[in-house]
């Protein structure tokens, strides 16, 4: 049982299930900002663009149940302005992070490049000389 609950807390402390975590509650937070930004803003721009059409009321009803398909559509543009905004959140990540690639590499080729000693320097000059 020792070996068990050892085992267990070196896999809950590792830093990739420490990552998960934050990412999981920062993408709750995420889904509130979303959430509000789709019901208070967008939706209602839609709604005026469609002639004061509100999906939430949209829904049909069969015996005793209701079809709520209004929820469902708000749902899909939920997901599309998510979808859209993780995908410009990580366009510029790339961006960035190719940027830096690029200066990293710039970087590395200035100390790859050794400085010539002095008497090289002199030597070329007084071979490629000789050689006109």
């Amino acid at each position: 049982m020792k070996g068990f609950i050892k085992e267990f807390k070196e896999f809950i402390s590792k830093g990739d299930v420490m990552s998960m975590a934050v990412g999981i509650i920062i993408g709750g937070a995420f889904t509130a900002i979303v959430s509000s930004l789709t019901d208070d803003v967008i939706g209602p721009v839609i709604g005026v663009l469609l002639g004061g059409i509100n999906f939430s009321t949209w829904g049909v009803t069969v015996g005793d149940a209701n079809i709520n398909f209004g929820n469902f559509i708000q749902a899909v543009i939920n997901f599309l302005i998510t979808a859209f905004v993780l995908f410009l959140i990580m366009k510029a990540f790339n961006t960035f992070k190719d940027k830096a690639e690029k200066l990293a590499k710039k970087e590395k080729a200035k100390e790859a490049a050794p400085e010539i000693p002095e008497d090289i320097k002199l030597l070329t000059e007084i071979r490629d000389a000789l050689k006109k």
